[in-house]
């Protein structure tokens, strides 16, 4: 009898719609990297496939994880990069696990952070930081930023109308005046200028940003009115000054540009960049649409749109899409509503480093209000949503060096 013993080579991990776990797999790329075994990003092949060298250790990892994983011989690497070589896919190689932190306030407050249930969900590694840490230079010891239902305004997400006497609003309250107190500034909207700038510092050294919901359009506005007063008397004890809108900076920000602030209190709306309004109209049935890229030269945009369908679901946010309009030139649009102003998902680079920012608040809640529980990400494995999310994550690992079979 002749034993004939199969040698394989690598393991891929593919992301098309036989993968079993497309959240967990970013996590199982991560851990890979991690622990040193040699692992490369697939773009646009079956999905946004990961490939890694053969080792057990990772397809016990794979199996605990629930990742559905495919061995590969000499042959079918071989196969994959004569693929990848004459088609628009490109094999980049990931070599180290980025640090990651999330700014997170010390209190609890009623909804959730889809990135944060997405990187716990995934098994992915991360610390919480505030403004303490962005401000005395801790922030720089990480990769990856991400920044979610933030206001940096300093008008506390505008929900003063509705949830002044709300016991959560009081405590977010007082533990910004407190830390603005303790940081050396005289109310909550200067020192979010303050970190608003430090963010800004920390993407032009060089390292990454990701944004959703509320914070992409307060950190413009914040970085645009630095020497302007917006904030109204519940804010900061002040009304705004005359004419504020008109001595805005846009240079100083990422993305934005000619937007109007909206200071008034009882109106729930920080600028007129946000497209909420019209994006509920068209309801919960519509859409948003991944725009493709040239994998071999235009490698940042390619890993950000990385999918298994380049159609997803819209979601709301208090901020859900970006007015085209209000988009600088040199950004790139990632991801749009065919037909409308709505443009959803945006990349541009800033000083050495990068940033994308995505509209909406949980890509697997139509519309998540205050008070309602966290998203289950157990029973939305396979969400393309949440994947848009966590390529961001894997974005600092990568090294445009693919390596001969």
């Amino acid at each position: 009898m002749i034993i004939i013993i199969l040698s394989f080579e690598r393991i891929l991990v593919p992301m098309d719609d036989r993968q079993t776990n497309h959240l967990k797999a970013y996590g199982l790329a991560y851990w890979s990297v991690k622990n040193g075994y040699k692992t490369w990003w697939v773009l646009n092949y079956r999905g946004g496939s990961f490939m890694m060298e053969f080792n057990k250790d990772i397809l016990i990892k794979a199996s605990k994880m629930g990742v559905y994983v495919e061995n590969l011989s000499h042959s079918d690497v071989a196969e994959i990069y004569s693929v990848v070589e004459k088609r628009n896919m490109e094999i980049v190689e990931l070599v180290r696990a980025p640090k990651v932190a999330v700014y997170a306030p010390p209190y609890n407050r009623p909804w959730d952070d889809a990135v944060e249930l997405a990187l716990s969900y995934a098994e992915i590694p991360y610390d919480r930081i505030w403004d303490e840490e962005i401000l005395n230079g801790k922030v720089m010891e990480y990769d990856w930023l991400h920044l979610h239902h933030d206001d940096f305004t300093g008008m506390l997400g505008k929900f003063w109308a509705s949830y002044q006497f709300a016991d959560w609003y009081i405590d977010m309250q007082e533990i910004n005046l407190s830390a603005a107190k303790r940081l050396g500034f005289k109310n909550i909207p200067e020192l979010k200028k303050a970190v608003a700038r430090k963010i800004r510092d920390f993407v032009a050294s060089g390292k990454f940003l990701f944004a959703m919901c509320a914070a992409p359009i307060t950190l413009d506005i914040s970085l645009a009115s630095q020497l302007v007063d917006i904030a109204d008397v519940p804010f900061d004890n002040t009304p705004p000054e005359p004419n504020y809108n008109e001595k805005l900076d846009y240079s100083q920000t990422f993305a934005f540009k000619d937007f109007k602030v909206i200071s008034d209190p009882y109106i729930y709306e920080h600028s007129d960049v946000d497209i909420t309004r019209e994006t509920a109209i068209r309801g919960p049935d519509s859409y948003f649409e991944l725009f493709e890229f040239s994998a071999k030269f235009d490698i940042i945009p390619t890993i950000l749109v990385q999918n298994h369908t380049s159609v997803i679901r819209e979601f709301l946010g208090q901020d859900t899409g970006f007015r085209r309009d209000k988009i600088k030139d040199n950004v790139i649009v990632l991801a749009d509503v065919p037909g409308t102003d709505e443009v959803k998902y945006i990349y541009g680079a800033y000083g050495k480093g990068f940033f994308s920012f995505l509209g909406g608040h949980d890509p697997e809640d139509y519309q998540h209000f205050v008070g309602e529980p966290p998203t289950e990400l157990s029973k939305y494995p396979n969400s393309p949503g949440y994947r848009l999310i966590l390529n961001n994550v894997l974005l600092p690992s990568t090294k445009r060096k693919p390596l001969k079979t």
